[in-house]
Formats: structure tokens, C-alpha cells, sequence
């Protein structure tokens, strides 16, 4: 069992706190993203799952074992770093071989002018080239074993940090940003690579990134941090769909989010950028909101009114199959951003005047703090939904 149980967590370097009360539990098999901002705690919440650092607070469990104060090659955990921590002067074989050469022969057999004559060495070391091949042969890298790591592509040498934590056949994998040094068409080539891996070992996967997009097409769950604090833990769509936090709708999505802010009317219609929007629930009049839009919800319409923004076209960003069209729009100080289909939209142009509709289904309510605010479907309130990281 390969399960994670992460209870309130706590790490501050000096007077800085860098996690706060941080609770997660990851299932046996998972491939859970935490993802946030530089800074915000997802490698150090990484490197104390490793045992690379020590929590200040709290405790972390792998299966049923609790594991703090355990040393990371006891641990049964793998990394792979941001950097791929590759020895230059080894050969691809021999950088794979490593951590199982430290695990399965002695200090005195490691020696490299009298360990294979001593007992038990040479068939030790046979078992070892065996696997070293067999994994180097699933990731397609049997070709490059006799190479060093300055003689391959970013990509090569991200699939060698790959095969020396696979060779070891661990309970868990820790992958901290591993994609972030490459370009952007190996990128996607190797997002798919990992999650192939995932699928064909069935091992639990933590995977740190800073983006959205790993974090939205290879995860089973996805981790939303700032600050040192867990604001959502949800599989991708629903994450995008339907986050608990203004901070998590503006950070998923590209182009971002439209944050519109308004006041609700006794009619139940919310005031904003010259036009109203329908409001289900039961909502105080004067209540001030934030209606969030994804660039997607809108359509193009003939004329303005309820439910409707108004503005001139700003600029047009031409995407091939989408249109991203920024709006001036009057009562709001940043643009706001459309998301149309090309084929669908007709020749727009700077200076255009252009109406969008939105269905009031479609808008996410935040409250003046942040939080979001859901229709209770029971009671036809709006209350705030907690849901528990597990």
C-alpha cells in the first residue's frame, strides 16, 4: 500500500511560515498535482514527503507506516528533481545503476578495484544490468546507455532521472517540476510519457508544477496552493468548474478569468458594468458580490441588455480555431476577454462595438472576501460549501 496521509502540516524557516496546517490524503495508486505559484509551498511540502526536509509541525504517513524522522532511502519513495541530478561523469547505465548498486550491495562490494572479487558481487551486479536494461527499454532509452548525460537532449536526460527512480521499483514517485527545463513542444510529448508511466505502474504520483496545464491533463486530482495553504483538492474539471475560492478561479484558466464586481438589487438582479445580471438564491439585497466569467461562457449577441456586456473592441488575439477579443468595457477597470470561436464569430476588429451574453448559469458568485457562494439545492440559499481535502 502506497497510500499518503499528510496531517496538518506545519514548516517555518526561521520566523517565516511556509506551510500552514497543511492536511491531504492521497490514495493508494493516485496521480495527485500540487500546483500553485514559486513560493507558495508545494516543493517544500514535496521535500518533507521525501524526508529531504523535516516539518515543524504535523506528520506524514506512507501506507501504514509513519514516517517522520525516517530517512529518505527508508522512506520506499523516488525523486525526480527539477534539475534531473544527474552525474556527469557516469555513463546513462551507470546513473540508472546507482541507487540499486547503494541499496544491494555493501560499502565493500561498491569498491570499485576489489568489490567484484568479493562473494556474491558478480551475480548481484548481472541482476542489476537486467533491470537497468529493462527499464531503459520501456522508456526507450536502450540506445543511450553507453552515453553520458552531456551527450544527451533535455529530453533524454529527463527520461534517465525517470528510469533511475523507476529502476527501484518504489511505493511512491516525487517529480518536482521535471518538465520546467524543457521546450514547449517536448513538453506536451513528455506529459503524456508520465502519464502512461503512472498508468502502467500503478504507483501513487506526486507531481509538483507551477502548470496549469500538467496539472489539468495528466492528474487524477489536482492540489491548489498559495501561501502555504491547501485552498482546493479536486479532480481537474471540477477544480476549473467549480472552485471553492476566488484565488483558485483566477489561478486556473487561461485566459484568465473575468471578475465583474456587484450589488444586488430587491429584484434579484446584480448591478454591474452597465448592465444586470439574474441571481439565483436567497441573497440580502445590497449584498456586494463578484461575478466571476469564464472567457468561454460568452456569446455574441445582436443588441445590449439584461445579462448582456456592452464594450469596443480592445484587441484580437487570432488563436486559430478561437478568437481571444478584449473589451473595453465601461464600469470595470481591466478588459474583458471573450473567448469565441473563429468560425463562428464574424469579422471583428478594433473599435468594434460588441454585445456578449452570458447565462446566469454559467456566472460564479464570490463573496466580498473571496469565498464562493453556491445555490443550496435543498434550501435555495446561498451558502458556502465546504468540502474536506480527502
Amino acid at each position: 500500500m502506497s497510500a499518503i496521509t499528510i496531517e496538518k502540516i506545519e514548516k517555518t524557516f526561521g520566523a517565516t511560515p511556509v506551510l500552514r496546517d497543511v492536511s491531504l490524503k492521497i490514495a493508494d495508486g493516485e496521480f495527485l498535482t500540487l500546483l500553485g505559484p514559486s513560493g507558495c509551498g508545494k516543493s517544500t511540502l514535496l521535500r518533507i514527503l521525501a524526508g529531504l526536509e523535516v516539518q515543524t509541525g504535523g506528520s506524514i504517513s506512507i501506507g501504514d507506516r509513519v514516517v517522520d524522522g525516517v530517512r529518505p532511502k527508508r522512506r520506499d519513495v523516488a525523486m525526480v528533481f527539477q534539475s534531473y541530478a544527474l552525474y556527469p561523469h557516469m555513463t546513462v547505465a551507470q546513473n540508472m545503476a546507482l541507487p540499486l548498486r547503494m541499496r544491494r550491495l555493501s560499502a565493500w562490494q561498491r569498491l570499485s578495484m576489489v568489490g567484484g572479487l568479493l562473494p556474491g558481487t558478480k551475480p548481484v551486479s548481472a541482476e542489476i544490468e537486467l533491470d537497468v536494461m529493462r527499464t531503459a527499454k520501456a522508456l526507450g532509452i536502450g540506445h543511450l546507455l553507453a552515453r553520458k548525460p552531456g551527450q544527451l537532449s533535455g529530453g533524454q536526460r529527463q527520461r534517465v532521472a525517470v528510469g533511475r527512480a523507476m529502476v527501484r521499483e518504489p511505493a511512491v514517485f516525487l517529480m518536482d517540476e521535471p518538465l520546467s527545463n524543457l521546450d514547449a513542444k517536448l513538453r506536451v510529448q513528455m506529459r503524456a510519457e508520465i502519464k502512461e508511466l503512472h498508468n502502467r505502474l500503478g504507483v501513487t504520483f506526486v507531481y509538483v508544477t507551477h502548470d496549469q496545464s500538467e496539472a489539468m491533463t495528466m492528474s487524477d486530482r489536482v492540489a491548489v496552493m498559495l501561501d502555504g495553504e491547501l485552498l482546493q483538492v479536486a479532480p481537474p474539471q471540477e477544480i476549473y468548474d467549480d472552485p471553492d475560492d476566488r484565488r483558485v478561479a483566477e489561478f486556473i484558466g487561461s485566459p484568465k478569468i473575468n471578475m465583474l464586481d456587484a450589488r444586488l438589487r430587491e429584484d434579484g438582479l446584480a448591478d454591474t458594468a452597465g448592465t444586470s445580471f439574474s441571481i439565483a438564491g436567497n441573497i440580502g439585497p445590497g449584498t456586494a458580490l463578484t461575478l466571476g466569467v469564464r472567457p468561454e461562457a460568452f456569446h455574441l449577441v445582436d443588441a445590449g441588455g439584461p445579462n448582456v456586456l456592452t464594450g469596443a473592441v480592445r484587441l484580437v488575439e487570432h488563436m486559430g480555431s478561437d478568437l481571444f477579443v478584449h473589451l473595453n468595457v465601461p464600469g470595470t477597470d481591466h478588459p474583458v476577454i471573450a473567448r469565441l470561436l473563429a468560425e463562428r464569430a464574424p469579422q471583428i476588429v478594433s473599435g468594434q462595438t460588441l454585445h456578449l451574453g452570458v447565462k446566469p448559469e454559467r456566472l460564479l458568485l464570490f463573496s466580498a472576501d473571496g469565498r464562493r457562494l453556491r445555490p443550496n439545492d435543498d434550501a435555495g440559499a446561498t451558502v458556502l460549501r465546504i468540502k474536506e481535502h480527502v
